[in-house]
């Protein structure tokens, strides 16, 4: 019997065989596939505002707010009862950054945080689960009595994102729920820097804890910057933590700004690749930077050359990512995509985008540790190469999975790239 369904390929029930075993929810470290993720696990609630809004509950616009959880509960009451709230969404920029990649490469992911021990129906575990891919495997999460994080996304008619957060048991992770196995087998691991805002929290101690894991057994780590408000008020300990664990370093060009102070975002990403491996840069009507490190014996020049405030600076984008101690001799790449086709023709909500790129730089770089893993004598594998793709073609993937998040409207993606894409995602993976 056929399987029903477009396929490239027939297969057929093995029904003179023994029954398979039916595949894993759980990851299997010496079999599979994967990434690991570390986040604060949190609900988003999607609304639209007025600026007046913003100002009578002293909500600082475009940043990520704090809030009790009675201004919280006030905010929410006001909002439903104007019927302001478009929608409920698990959110979480790590949190989303891996059910995007689980959905892309259609393989499982790992996630690492909180999660409500009693999940009543409407509560935000519910919610969580519900626009979580069912490939993300969750049973490392650490169980707690309360609540996940509650955070309300407050957009205004400017199109700007503004967060309000009541954190409930979000930052209780600890140290003891940080499994080494599972980092240690992966692909890669990624976290963010939210949880340095809680300094005095469990939770910091198991994001640095999980990066020390990586670290130890040559995983590449990624760290997403957060908010520029974020950067500014702990910018000499990220520094201090990049230098020491972060291989790949995803931000936009406000965080780039707060962390080195240049405004130009090429420039940015010039200084800070004298710390880090690679930097995903998204800078929002002028697109995407992917800028990194390769071998030059074995660099590959573009066919199209640009200049900015760097002259020539895409010469070598057809390079693949290395880090850069792989490197006999390391030279910087710089590689730029404008917005795919100029973007929709009104953004209502550019909430996720950035995590779309981020995932997708993660299932290249996951792709490559598969293959590397599967036919370790091909011809790709010639060099010690962090990813699979060249620098331009990544950030082609990286830009067409963001269109996808700003076109729908929402921070996570409800499916793969269209199927009649599939011709150019072949040639992608072919290149």
């Amino acid at each position: 019997m056929k399987f029903p369904g477009r396929r490239k390929l027939k297969h057929y029930f093995p029904v003179s065989q023994p029954k398979p075993v039916l595949p894993s929810s759980e990851v299997r470290p010496d079999k599979d596939t994967y990434i690991v993720g570390l986040d604060e696990t949190i609900v988003d609630v999607v609304a639209n505002v007025s600026d007046e809004l913003l100002e009578r509950f002293n909500i600082q616009k475009g940043l990520s707010n704090l809030v009790d959880a009675n201004t919280a509960s006030a905010i929410y009451e006001e909002l439903a009862e104007q019927k302001c709230i478009s929608a409920h969404f698990a959110g979480g920029t790590i949190g989303n950054t891996i059910h995007n990649y689980s959905v892309l490469a259609d393989d499982k992911s790992v996630l690492l945080g909180i999660m409500s021990a009693n999940i009543a129906l409407g509560s935000p575990a519910y919610h969580y689960i519900c626009h979580t891919s069912s490939k993300v495997d969750m049973n490392h999460l650490q169980a707690v009595p309360g609540d996940i994080g509650h955070g309300i996304t407050l957009i205004t008619p400017d199109g700007e994102r503004t967060f309000a957060i009541a954190p409930g048991d979000m930052d209780e992770l600890d140290v003891d729920h940080i499994p080494e196995n599972i980092i240690a087998a992966s692909a890669a691991l990624v976290t963010c820097a939210y949880p340095l805002r809680h300094q005095g929290k469990p939770i910091k101690q198991a994001m640095l804890k999980a990066l020390e894991y990586a670290h130890n057994h040559h995983v590449p780590t990624v760290l997403t910057l957060g908010t520029k408000h974020l950067v500014e008020e702990n910018r000499d300990e990220l520094l201090s933590i990049i230098k020491a664990h972060v291989n790949i370093l995803a931000m936009n060009e406000l965080e780039a700004e707060a962390l080195t102070g240049l405004a130009d975002p090429l420039q940015a990403a010039n200084a800070i690749l004298d710390h880090v491996d690679v930097v995903l840069l998204t800078a929002g009507p002028e697109g995407l930077y992917l800028c990194g490190h390769t071998d030059d014996s074995v660099k590959r020049e573009t066919n199209t050359i640009k200049s900015a405030s760097l002259t020539d600076f895409n010469r070598w984008e057809f390079s693949r990512p290395m880090l850069r101690e792989a490197c006999e001799n390391p030279i910087k790449v710089f590689s730029h995509i404008d917005p795919y086709m100029g973007g929709p023709e009104k953004i209502r909500n550019t909430n996720g985008a950035g995590d779309g790129a981020l995932s997708a730089l993660l299932h290249d770089i996951s792709a490559n540790h598969f293959h590397k893993e599967a036919i370790p004598s091909s011809s790709k594998h010639n060099a010690p190469f962090l990813a699979y793709s060249s620098f331009a073609q990544i950030c082609k993937y990286a830009n067409r999975v963001s269109y996808e998040i700003l076109a729908q409207n929402a921070s996570r993606l409800s499916r793969g790239l269209p199927e009649k894409e599939d011709s150019l995602e072949e040639s992608y993976w072919e290149r």
